[in-house]
């Protein structure tokens, strides 16, 4: 149980904070072009709780 909430609630955090930056950055870049790189690393941001969430994850299946 423990392992199954450590990677879905990051997972659901991630997709919901995903979108709101997704379709902000979309419209960041269709304004001003050269701000994509920076969205890019915005949207990627959010994945390193999904990551460590899995992290956690192994840690609590003692595959670590």
């Amino acid at each position: 149980m423990g392992v199954a909430l450590a990677v879905g609630i990051p997972g659901l955090g991630t997709g919901w904070a995903q979108s709101r930056i997704g379709a902000a950055g979309a419209g960041t870049i269709a304004e001003r072009p050269e701000t994509a790189i920076w969205i890019i690393i915005m949207l990627a941001i959010p994945e390193t709780t999904v990551i460590l969430g899995f992290v956690i994850a192994f840690m609590l299946m003692g595959k670590i």
